[in-house]
Formats: structure tokens, sequence, C-alpha cells
């Protein structure tokens, strides 16, 4: 069974911090890219971040929002990709969710790349998300 938890969410002040787990399972990790991303009520869903070391660079992708504030990372052996947040903005608020996408086929010219963010179509697996409230 795939599955993909996050963990991690919760209120914070302005200017706090956070960090999220997305712990996976049930499919071959190394052979995914994990993103994060992020929806507010009424609003389409958008790529935070992504993470991929299928050619062995470890592309990582900002979003514009979030660059020098948020870190991604991986620890392949606990198959487990973490999201630092810090300095965090109410503008943050919202549910994040992890998501896996493969990097065979297609994938690998788009699922996570240094250039664009990564896009909901092409994310294979996702967790229920985490709620991320940032009071001002």
């Amino acid at each position: 069974e795939v599955q993909l938890v996050e963990s991690g969410g919760g209120l914070v002040q302005a200017g706090g911090s956070l960090i999220l787990s997305c712990a996976a399972s049930g499919f071959p990790f190394d052979d995914y890219a994990i993103g994060w991303f992020r929806q507010v009520p009424g609003k389409e869903r958008e790529g935070v971040s992504c993470i991929s070391s299928y050619d062995g660079d470890g592309t990582t992708y900002y979003t514009d929002s979030v660059k020098g504030r948020f870190t991604i990372s991986s620890d392949n052996a606990k198959n487990t990709v973490y999201l630092q947040m810090t300095s965090l903005k109410p503008e943050d608020t919202a549910v994040y969710y992890c998501a896996a996408g493969a990097l065979y086929g297609s994938g690998y010219y788009y699922t996570c790349t240094t250039t664009q963010a990564p896009a909901v179509m092409w994310y294979d697996y996702w967790g229920q998300g985490t709620q991320v409230t940032v009071s001002s």
C-alpha cells in the first residue's frame, strides 16, 4: 500500500519555524521525486518545493515566495522528506501536502526541475495534508 504521511503542522506565530515531515512507503522511493504543495480555500494547489536525486545531483526547487526561508531535505534511509520552514508569514497559512512523482518516463523531464514549480499533474501519490497556521 502506498502511503505518504505528513506530520509537523500546527499553529505558529509569524516569524516562527516548523519542520514538516513526509514519511513514504509502498513505492520505490529513489525513483520518485517528492514535492511539497500547499492549498488555501478557493485557490489552486501550489507547488512549493521539490527534491529529486534520480540523476545523483540532488535537484531542488523553491517557489519564489519561500526561497531563502524554506529548506527541503531527504533522508533516503528513512524514506522521509522534510520541509524546514523558517521566518513564517501569515501568507504561508495553508494545508501542506507532500506528493510523489515518478522520475521515469516523461517524469524525468518534468516532475522536479530547477526552473519551474512542481505541477500537480506530474505527481502520482498524495498525502492527506497537514495544516499550517501562521498567526500575525
